[in-house]
Order: structure tokens, then sequence, then C-alpha cells
């Protein structure tokens, strides 16, 4: 197929595009590369991908791109509630804008596979599966711009929505601010965590687990869309403090304080049932044990400088 993925270059893109190469497709990449990063260069020999350094809310551009695209993949992104707040026209634009963009230049025909995220759940209920019926109740700006595109798309029809777990790995455009990455970072470096409001859960899910999904959902189109999914580790809806002990299994150095004093501004907490992506084929390949272990190896590598979002 042809793809277009914007945003392609970023932490879930740079892996997500050499995927779709290795599958035989065709694929275009638009990204402003805002992090200074250059996470594609090993695959600029590849024939089959083509990279364009533009603007995803450009309407003459991408117009142009997606012309041709049978399966549109609208990645761009400003992630994270932190970055979210910082500049809420800018995610504004992105997130939600930008989406509408797309709708309105696609073609019936075209495939839209959309990442949003569970952090649309918010809090949830003690010991209560989320799952896909459950109501969405965004507790940040970003989470409310992801609920709003994804109603947007299922409304506009022909698209799949993933609603992603916190996504955990090592990515060419690697990001150290997501949980898993974070606090193994402090393992290997600092070998101690001072933790706030240990008992919040989550959901955890590995950056090649993400991108399989996308593949498993455009293989699976005509049978999926139009719906919402979950994607996630069905083993891993995990406390801050549960993580942190699952990093320790590898890292025995590392010591995890709790405080009462204090609060964590991230307030979700929610555990999540990923049964009906699950029932239609898909399966993670990675656990968050060999997760962790592909981080401390990569944290020999890089140290903390340009590789997060804020």
């Amino acid at each position: 197929m042809k793809i277009l993925i914007t945003g392609g270059a970023g932490y879930l893109g740079s892996v997500m595009t050499p995927r779709f190469l290795s599958e035989g497709h065709q694929v275009t990449v638009l990204d402003n590369f805002m992090y200074n990063q250059a996470p594609l260069l090993d695959y600029c020999y590849n024939d089959n991908l083509k990279i364009i350094r533009g603007d995803t809310r450009d309407k003459n551009l991408l117009a142009k791109l997606m012309k041709d695209a049978d399966a549109i993949f609208p990645l761009a992104c400003l992630t994270g509630a932190p970055l979210c707040s910082k500049d809420p026209w800018a995610a504004q634009s992105v997130l939600l804008d930008a989406i509408k963009l797309i709708l309105e230049l696609r073609s019936k025909d075209q495939m839209i596979i959309f990442p949003t995220t569970n952090s649309g759940y918010g809090v949830g209920e003690k010991d209560k599966f989320c799952t896909e019926e459950t109501p969405l109740r965004p507790i940040s700006l970003y989470g409310r711009l992801k609920v709003d595109a994804e109603n947007a798309l299922l409304d506009g029809k022909n698209a799949i929505t993933l609603r992603l777990a916190t996504a955990f790995g090592v990515s060419p455009r690697m990001r150290l601010d997501l949980l898993v990455n974070d606090f193994t970072y402090r393992a290997v470096t600092d070998r101690f965590i001072i933790l706030f409001e240990a008992h919040f859960k989550r959901n955890f899910i590995h950056v090649r687990d993400v991108a399989k999904a996308f593949s498993h959902s455009l293989n699976n189109f005509s049978k999926m869309k139009d719906q919402a999914y979950n994607v996630g580790l069905s083993d891993a809806n995990l406390s801050k403090k549960e993580l942190c002990d699952a990093i320790k299994k590898h890292v025995p150095e590392f010591h995890v304080m709790e405080s009462a004093i204090g609060e964590d501004p991230d307030k979700r907490d929610y555990i999540v049932s990923n049964e009906k992506i699950e029932k239609t084929g898909y399966k993670p390949d990675v656990s968050l044990s060999d997760g962790i272990k592909e981080l401390i190896k990569g944290y020999q590598i890089i140290k903390r400088n340009q590789f997060a979002n804020i």
C-alpha cells in the first residue's frame, strides 16, 4: 500500500516507519523534526521511503501528500499533558485541527488509523477495568483533545482509533519522559527515586508492540473499522510502586522511597482491559521485563539531554 504517516519521525513513527517498509509498503513521512534528532537516517537508502520536512497543518502540502495515499496514520502530535499545557494553541491546532483537516481532505475510501490514548479514562474506579465502553473523563488538555479527535474520526467513518497504554522501550527518536523509561533511567543513573501517590495505576505497552498494533489494524481494517480499541499489556496494569519493584529485579541497587508529602501533577489512575483487540488476533510480543532489560542497555549509550518532549 501507499502509506502516509504524519509525525513519522517521532518516538512511535520512527519504529512504525521501518516496520511498514519491511512489510513492502511505500511510506511517506511528513515531520517537522522539532526535536532535532535524526531517527530515519538508517532508512534513507530505501526507495520506498519518502521524507518530507513540513507541517501537518499546511493544507496545501497535506492535500498533495494525501492524494495518492491508501492509508493515513496521523501521528503528528504534541505528546503529553506537560507539553500541551505549555502551548495550548499549538496543542489544539496539531492534535485536533489537523485531524479535522485530514477528514476534510480525504476521500471516502482512504483508511485512517489514529493513536489516541487511554489517558482519556482519567481516574477510574478502584479494581474495575476500563473497557472501550467506559465513559471517557480526561483530566488534561492533552487527554481532552485526543478524545475530541477520536470522536471526530469515528463519526467520519472508515477509521480505527487505538487507545494506547503508556508506551515504553527504546526508539530511534528516544524519549525519557515516559514513565517506564523515566523510572528505569533513574534506577540506572541515580539509583533512587521518591514516589508521590505511589498507588496510582496505569497500563503499559512496548513501542514495538504499538507499531505491531497499527500493522494489525491495517491488515484487519475491514473487520475492525469504525471502532476504538485499547492497546496494552494485559499483565501490566501496575501502580508506580509495582513498576519500581519490577525495575528493582533488574537493578537491585535501586532504592524506592515513598513520600506522604507532595502531589503527582499527573492524576491518572486506572486499570485497562485489552480483551477487545486481543479477540481480533492481536498479541503483544515484548514483556515489561524484557523492555526494562532493553532500556538498561540503551542507557549505557544515551544520557538525559535532548531525549524528552519538554
